[in-house]
C-alpha cells in the first residue's frame, strides 16, 4: 500500500516539475491521454495481482 502511495506522489511531482520547467510530459495532456495512462496502470497491477 505504501510503494503504491508513493507511486502516485512520485507522479504528480514528475509531472509538476515537467510543467514547471516546459518539458514535456510522456503522455498526451487530454482526457484521453490521462485515461490511456490510467488503463495501462490499471493493467499492469491486475496482470501483476494474478500471477503472484
Amino acid at each position: 500500500m505504501f510503494n503504491q502511495l508513493l507511486g502516485i506522489a512520485l507522479a504528480f511531482l514528475i509531472g509538476m516539475a515537467c510543467r514547471a520547467t516546459n518539458i514535456p510530459v510522456p503522455a498526451p495532456p487530454t482526457l484521453t491521454g490521462a485515461l490511456l495512462v490510467g488503463a495501462m496502470t490499471l493493467g499492469y497491477v491486475i496482470t501483476n495481482s494474478l500471477i503472484s
